[in-house]
């Protein structure tokens, strides 16, 4: 009896992961009522305000989510190719009958709501990833499965950027971490990666021949080190010429790829320019608001920073200036150690799966909410540029939320039908 085969089905749930889901959705809709709080309006659930309709959107995501538990498993695995072709068609439809916000035609308007397909985009390219990749036969990696399943990710990055949503289509990159984990990248990848990153900050904050210059007697230095093996010098003089080249075209790839708010943005993290009452003034409002609430905060619906409208976006993208104003440094380590439990949660559950297409899934899960969660938190106090991507559970919107939980819950789908042998 006391075997996880005949346990019923209540009983196979991971109750603690949907425990952390609400009490991060409860912690949103709290924080978007503090954000918008119209004393005239107090009421949680009025409907003409953002923490009212925030009240149906959490409602109806616990409905779906109860849905999902029910199906069979099966469902999803089966019916990943459908899903993804779906979101494609709605993404291609977005850029037709959108709706332009802020910029970016990445909504569909439905009456009073608004659909954003991106968000479901990143739903649909982690099952099909996990589709694709749980049914090669060759289990060893190799680069054609590695190309394959870079062009699925890729597909809907493509149909984002012409949105343009620079944020939503970012996130898609943060599956890297799949193909790492399933022996598709290895290590010495992710660091040349980062050495890349690293390289095209420096580019833009040193001039260009000084890079140059370190990279050929760093090179030069290698080269001198391993020259009994000409293979090994050659290796360098290949470096060399690639670094180069690269750092070379950073300021065509800044000036040409990105918006010009998006180099902006960029340029005040780096320190490059100093425009608090322009382009830099959503970061500055969000430091302030966040500092000001010091170690304990000032209370809930107390932030002034909150109260008068200083941050914009502040129930969506900066949410969390809410969080840091009114709850201070102790509130903001308590909300962050939820999404650190929740995250380990689901490495946990990725680990134990015992089938391919739900590990996985499971880590495509993972990847895509920390990539979320860092990046968000990491543009309020000015670590990354602001690039306009939800928190997730928290931050105001029925198409994230949605999209979240739903990845969530198919998760936790996965996990409580788990059986045979892991492959």
């Amino acid at each position: 009896m006391n075997n996880l085969n005949n346990r019923s089905f209540f009983g196979r749930i991971d109750w603690i992961t949907i425990g952390l889901w609400l009490t991060l959705c409860l912690i949103g809709w709290f924080n978007i009522h503090a954000a918008v709080y119209d004393p005239e309006n107090p009421g949680l659930f009025n409907l003409a305000t953002n923490y009212g309709k925030q009240s149906i959107y959490i409602l109806s995501a616990l409905i779906i989510g109860i849905c999902i538990l029910i199906i069979d498993s099966r469902f999803f695995m089966s019916s990943a190719p459908i899903i993804y072709a779906v979101v494609v068609l709605l993404l291609v439809a977005v850029l037709v009958v959108g709706r332009n916000v802020g910029g970016n035609q990445a909504w569909i308007p439905l009456g009073s709501f608004r659909l954003q397909p991106s968000e479901f985009g990143k739903l649909a390219t982690c099952l099909l990833l996990a589709y694709y990749l749980s049914n090669q036969t060759n289990k060893t990696p190799n680069m054609k499965t590695l190309f394959i399943g870079a062009a699925i990710v890729l597909f809907p990055v493509g149909l984002v950027m012409l949105q343009p949503d620079t944020g939503s289509a970012l996130a898609f990159f943060s599956l890297t971490f799949v193909f790492y984990r399933e022996g598709y990248l290895s290590t010495g990848f992710l660091i040349i990666a980062g050495l890349a990153i690293f390289l095209f900050v420096m580019a833009l904050l040193i001039p260009q021949w000084l890079i140059i210059g370190i990279i050929a007697v760093i090179c030069g230095f290698l080269a001198f080190m391993m020259r009994k093996k000409r293979k090994n010098v050659i290796n360098m003089v290949v470096l060399f010429v690639v670094s180069s080249v690269y750092v070379l075209s950073v300021d065509f790839a800044y000036e040409k790829i990105l918006q010009p708010h998006q180099r902006n943005r960029i340029d005040i993290i780096l320190g490059k320019m100093d425009d608090p009452k322009g382009q830099g003034y959503n970061l500055n409002q969000s430091k302030i608001a966040i500092g000001s609430g010091q170690l304990f905060g000032k209370g809930y619906l107390r932030g002034t920073q909150t109260k008068y409208n200083f941050v914009p976006e502040q129930s969506t993208d900066f949410i969390f200036c809410t969080i840091g104003e009114e709850w201070g440094f102790v509130g903001s380590v308590v909300l962050i150690s939820i999404y650190l439990a929740l995250l380990l949660r689901i490495v946990n559950i990725a680990e134990r799966q015992r089938t391919a297409f739900a590990r996985i899934y499971a880590y495509g899960v993972a990847s895509i909410l920390f990539f979320h969660f860092f990046i968000n938190i990491g543009m309020t106090i000015g670590i990354v540029p602001v690039i306009g991507i939800p928190l997730p559970f928290i931050s105001y919107g029925g198409s994230s939320l949605w999209s979240f939980t739903i990845l969530l819950f198919i998760l936790l789908r996965f996990d409580s039908s788990r059986k045979g042998t892991v492959s």
